[in-house]
């Protein structure tokens, strides 16, 4: 509790009589991952076709405690899935851009609540799109209110990222924001010409509004996003071997993507679909997806969050802010029907950038994990969670398409056990 009751105090201006803890470890009867089940699961993973390769990196207090891969980076080189395998994260790009952000809020550059078209004036006309007219065209009305920059960083601004089923994917489509030909500031100026799906705040949508964020970044800050992250993130925590632009000499170490198709079958993803769009040199920095990187750099990212802001004598955000982050911001009157499939991560909500678990697994269907914990994953089924009650941090690596939930399921089965609760002391 006062964890809480300090984020309050420092995030909302409260006066609190609350102090930190002085160690996670006490928030929480301490269990010891089984190293030995994390490694017989990805090679039972292997050895099924379920992933051509994997590894795993847990990290519990204060020191590694489990490093385990299996399998193959690359089939066709018969290269193993080793310690220093790059692989690209997809959507796990998107808690570094929150980070990024998050920063700049730190310096008074914006507030949480501000509309987003003071900042970025392209977004001040928004319209909702409920709609096709016998014409053709889309039916349009004004928002209930502009969307703000915290609904940006949940997701409840009304963006959509396209195939959403809805009237504003054909604005989508005809204007490709995302386009890899696009820079951000172009993306940008595209992104504000889509309606929004719905009145901002009242739906949990998952869209391209990580990459408003990143635009917001080189406004805020006057530096390329890419710039930016690499001198405040990458740099200060050491993480060498993350960047959205990447030397041609390191697809020599990049992991291939695999898609399995209707059989199950696993097969390498043509090199041209599976490389970031800066191998070849497109302008798209993007901040919802892009980055390439190694389990040991991430995992630095994640000790970070899991120690508040900090890692080895560098400050990266103030543990107050940490808070914000990982504190659900979803309003109650969201219903589940309006969260997408954001209900399948888990029993939570959603922070600033991340799942925030707040209640302890309801089923054996559900995912393992401990309340309180964040996280978020990426598209070639990878994976990340940083729990504060076990003092733990987690990274899981694969690049397997479709994403596969049921093995992040199996997965955390392994690291905490198939019987485990996930319900913090009284």
């Amino acid at each position: 509790m006062a964890r809480h009751w300090l984020l309050l105090a420092s995030a909302f201006g409260l006066t609190a009589c609350a102090t930190m803890p002085t160690s996670n470890a006490t928030l929480a009867p301490r269990f010891a991952p089984d190293c030995q089940a994390i490694g017989s699961f990805l090679s039972s993973a292997v050895g099924e076709g379920r992933v051509v390769g994997a590894s795993a990196l847990v990290w519990q207090d204060g020191r590694e405690v489990c490093f385990e891969n299996a399998g193959l980076s690359s089939r066709e080189d018969n290269r193993p899935f080793a310690r220093d395998t790059l692989v690209q994260i997809f959507s796990m790009t998107k808690p570094v851009t929150g980070v990024a952000l998050l920063q700049l809020w730190e310096q008074g550059k914006f507030g949480l609540d501000d509309p987003l078209y003071w900042h970025l004036p392209e977004y001040e006309y928004l319209q909702v799109a409920t709609a096709i007219g016998s014409d053709g065209n889309l039916v349009l009305r004004d928002p209930l209110r502009p969307p703000t920059v915290r609904d940006v960083m949940r997701h409840t601004a009304g963006f959509t990222y396209g195939d959403s089923g809805e009237p504003a994917d054909n604005v989508w489509n005809r204007l490709e924001p995302l386009s890899a030909d696009n820079t951000l500031a172009e993306f940008s100026e595209r992104m504000a010409q889509v309606p929004l799906l719905a009145d901002p705040g009242t739906r949990w949508i998952y869209s391209a509004g990580v990459d408003v964020q990143a635009r917001l970044v080189e406004v805020l800050s006057g530096m390329a996003f890419d710039d930016y992250v690499a001198e405040n993130i990458f740099t200060p925590l050491r993480m060498t071997d993350s960047a959205w632009e990447r030397d041609r000499a390191d697809i020599d170490r990049l992991a291939r993507i695999y898609i399995a198709d209707e059989h199950g079958s696993l097969n390498p993803m043509p090199r041209e679909e599976w490389l970031t769009p800066n191998f070849y040199g497109k302008p798209m920095t993007m901040g919802g997806a892009g980055i390439v990187t190694t389990v040991d750099d991430y995992m630095r990212f994640a000790r970070m969050l899991l120690n508040e802001g900090e890692l080895d004598g560098r400050r990266i955000l103030q543990p107050a802010t940490i808070l914000l982050m990982a504190t659900d911001m979803l309003d109650p009157r969201i219903s589940m029907e309006d969260r997408m499939w954001l209900p399948s991560k888990g029993a939570g909500g959603f922070g600033l950038n991340v799942f925030v678990r707040n209640s302890p697994p309801m089923s054996a269907e559900e995912n393992r994990g401990t309340v309180d914990e964040f996280f978020w994953d990426g598209l070639p089924s990878m994976l990340f969670w940083v729990d504060p009650r076990q003092d733990m941090a987690v990274v899981f690596a694969t690049q397997k398409v479709p994403f596969d939930n049921a093995m992040h399921h199996d997965f955390r089965d392994a690291v905490y056990g198939a019987e485990y609760s996930g319900v913090p002391p009284e």
